[in-house]
């Protein structure tokens, strides 16, 4: 199960930090991502982060921008945002991929076996 927060209102180029907290024993050993869908949309992929850590892949559109992280000990993915723009605005989902590094990037929706609620994220200008 995960179960994100963090989210809110924020004028244009304030900062927000998404968390995604994760029940069960399978959080350390799978690569996360996060994704975002905004009203009349597609959800599309906006970070991913492997197992470790060790590598960390971003959309363009919010690459400098956003900061993907994970506490393994604590269970825990994160998701910092930066500068953020009115184009943010949307529901951010943290979800699990099926293997412990990505297959291809972005990855694909459908390889992702668990998915949260979801967080608002509404940036104003």
């Amino acid at each position: 199960q995960l179960l994100e927060s963090g989210g809110g209102s924020v004028q244009a180029w304030g900062s927000l930090r998404l968390s995604c907290a994760a029940s069960g024993r399978t959080f350390r050993i799978s690569a996360m991502g996060w994704f975002r869908q905004s009203p009349g949309q597609l959800r599309v992929f906006v970070a991913g982060i492997t197992w470790s850590g060790g590598n960390t892949y971003y959309a363009d559109s919010v690459k400098g921008r956003f900061t993907i992280s994970r506490d393994n000990a604590k269970d825990t993915l994160y998701l910092q945002m930066n500068s953020l723009k009115p184009d943010d605005t949307a529901v951010y989902c943290c979800a699990a991929f099926r293997d412990s590094s990505f297959h291809q990037i972005p990855p694909e929706s459908a390889d992702f076996r668990s998915w949260g609620q979801g967080t608002q994220v509404t940036v104003s200008s």
